[in-house]
Parts: structure tokens; sequence; C-alpha cells
């Protein structure tokens, strides 16, 4: 099975570039699992969630198809990295007491990982997919992130980015919904580190190497402008959205 590769040419600068999920959201999915054995974490790119998980399970498995990305991953003593895909997983059968997918749902296909799930999971597991959507600073630096966004890279976003726009509601998700609260996702960055961010992102690599252009390059004087001091820390947000539900 082939998988759709955005991220692996350009991994280290996603994993030093991208923000960390709240950490409040792993405590909150310990509580809900029903013990703290395995946490599987598919689609784990370069380990941002499986070192959140490590905190609370005595064992995490991360898995992710792109060998670039896993080389990335930080190193920890409970997380055994793992390069396969999310729907051809090594896991034991009823093995899992919590299958984590952070950023990475949208890339799947869904019938048959959704079989795995229950493949591996334990009853009454829960599974728990996150996502982020766009950024957020003030209204002088919105406006120019929006431009670059939808109009320099609109056409360099894969179709998948419009189901994180869309908050994961069109995605099918056939299991016992389980409600989860709301989470605050912040990271505090200067103007460099926000520039990083905004590289990091499939649309603007995949436009430089189809059009030679830096398209935040280009947009990095009036972004500048609109944040002031570059060396000024900012407050970053982004819409945070979950989906839970528990495996019979």
């Amino acid at each position: 099975m082939d998988f759709k590769d955005h991220f692996s040419a350009h991994a280290e600068l996603y994993r030093d570039a991208r923000p960390l999920p709240p950490a409040d959201w792993f405590d909150w999915l310990a509580g809900q699992a029903p013990a703290r054995g395995l946490a599987w974490d598919a689609g784990c790119g370069n380990g941002q969630a499986s070192v959140g998980l490590a905190a609370h399970f005595a064992r995490v498995v991360a898995t992710d198809p792109s060998a670039g990305q896993i080389a990335q991953a930080s190193a920890h003593e409970r997380i055994e990295y793992r390069v396969e895909p999310a729907e051809r997983s090594t896991l034991a059968a009823a093995s899992a007491d919590l299958v984590t997918v952070s950023q990475a749902l949208h890339w799947f296909d869904l019938p048959v990982f959704y079989a795995e799930v229950r493949r591996v999971a334990r009853p009454g597991a829960l599974l728990a997919v996150s996502a982020y959507g766009n950024c957020s600073v003030d209204r002088a630096v919105d406006a120019v992130e929006r431009r670059l966004y939808a109009d320099t890279l609109g056409g360099d976003w894969p179709p998948e980015r419009a189901l994180v726009d869309a908050g994961y509601r069109t995605l099918p998700f056939p299991f016992a919904r389980v409600g989860a609260p709301s989470f605050l996702m912040r990271a505090d960055w200067n103007l460099d580190q926000f520039l990083a961010y905004l590289r990091s992102w499939s649309a603007a690599q995949r436009h430089l190497k189809r059009t030679g252009v830096d398209a935040v390059e280009a947009v990095a004087p009036e972004l500048a402008a609109a944040w002031g001091d570059p060396a000024r820390v900012r407050a970053v947000r982004w819409p945070f959205f979950a989906l839970a539900g528990r495996v019979d």
C-alpha cells in the first residue's frame, strides 16, 4: 500500500517547527483509557504526541510509514518506533488500551484503518483522533498569513487538507462517541519560529518544488512589519479538535 508522503523530505524542519499538542489532552486520554499498559500512536510522524503519551502509559508503540519522520523522532525508554502503515500494523490483537492519531487521520484509508483498530484494541479501549486548523496571532499578522494560506498556496494544498479545515466534521467515525472537553493549543514564538512553522507546511514545500519560489520568504517582509520586533515572543493559537470513541 502506497502512502501519501508530504513530509519526509523536510522531516527535520517538521520536527523543529511544529507546535506540540496540549499537555492536558494527554492527561484526559490517560483518564479515559481502561488501563495504562499500551498506547498505539498511529501515524506518529516524528513522535511529538508519542512523547506526551509516554508520560502516562507503560509502553507506547509509535508507527509511521515514513522512515524519514521516524529517524527524527525523540528516543524515549517507553516508546518503540516502527516504520509501518497504520492500516497494517504489527501490534498484537487486543493489545492496546488506547489508539491515538494526531494530525494524520485524513491521510489514512479509513475503512482499512478502522478494521485494524478493532483488531488491535482491547474491548473498551479508546480511539482518540485530533488535529488542529489554521493558526492565529492577531489581526495584522493573520491578514498576511491568510493570503499566503489561501491565495498564494491555495492550489498547493493536498485535497485532504479540506478535511482538516472542516474540523473533521465530514469524516466517518463508526465508534461510540465519548465527548471530549475543549483544549487550548498554543505556542509562544518569535518571528523566526513562526516563519519556520509556515515553511513546514506541505503546501509551502510543494510550491517551492513546483515553482522554485519560497512563498514564505516572499511574504516575510510583510509579516515582519505586522509582527513588530522580530525577537518579540507572541502567542500563536490553533483551533484544536478531537473525536473520541469506545472500541467494542
